[in-house]
């Protein structure tokens, strides 16, 4: 089964540093500020979720106003919601799971895409549909490093963004894994930071995390 073109491309921008700051935005205002701070700190690539009324607005002034942001859209639900974020110009879209309708239109979309998955029968319907880098969520609930081992027995080829209960005193952990590429994770930037406009300390949180080691992959 080869590997689909927007699962290769949504690789190599998840490669891009350690850790992925997942953010929820409630206020447009914020997104450029947090952006900038974020890339200031050292993570380039950052995903907004789809969880708030603002979320679009913030990722399209965070792409027209930060231009070394690579910004990518989470929390992508259905079909529309991946054609909304190609529209707005997104770098790539990312889902806590996955639909077969998901799988086919980014399969056949221009924008890259990678799915979430639990199980392994997700996992076989998402490697099948040539979908070889999965977010595994939620990460650490759904059994942890554990877990991951067990999933990668039988798909050893398969790479792994973990997000859910990742944070600072376990990513390194994570990102010691082979098949880890990167860690998302909401503690760079959490939302009392954001609503407190607090900057710097994002800044310095950013900072930490890209000093974080991956694992040769």
């Amino acid at each position: 089964m080869s590997t689909n073109a927007s699962s290769k491309r949504a690789r190599e921008l998840l490669a891009l540093a350690p850790v992925v700051p997942v953010i929820t935005i409630e206020r447009a205002a914020d997104a450029v500020p947090l952006a900038r701070a974020l890339v200031h700190g050292g993570l380039r690539t950052i995903e907004i979720t789809l969880r708030t009324d603002a979320a679009v607005d913030a990722a399209a002034a965070i792409i027209a106003e930060v231009p070394d942001a690579v910004v990518g859209i989470g929390t992508v639900l259905t079909p529309a919601d991946l054609e909304r974020s190609a529209k707005i110009g997104a770098a790539f879209a990312i889902s806590p799971g996955h639909s077969s309708d998901l799988l086919r239109a980014a399969a056949t979309g221009a924008l890259p895409y990678t799915p979430g998955i639990q199980t392994a029968s997700e996992l076989i319907a998402c490697v099948t549909a040539g979908f070889d880098t999965v977010k595994f969520f939620p990460a650490v609930p759904a059994g942890g490093l554990a877990a991951l081992n067990a999933l990668i027995g039988p798909f050893p080829s398969v790479t792994f963004c973990p997000t859910g209960g990742i944070g600072e005193a376990n990513a390194a952990e994570w990102l010691a894994h082979p098949n880890v590429i990167t860690v998302g994770g909401s503690w760079i930037a959490p939302a009392a930071a954001i609503k407190e406009g607090a900057w710097q300390a994002i800044e310095e949180r950013a900072r930490a995390a890209s000093r974080l080691r991956k694992a040769s992959h």
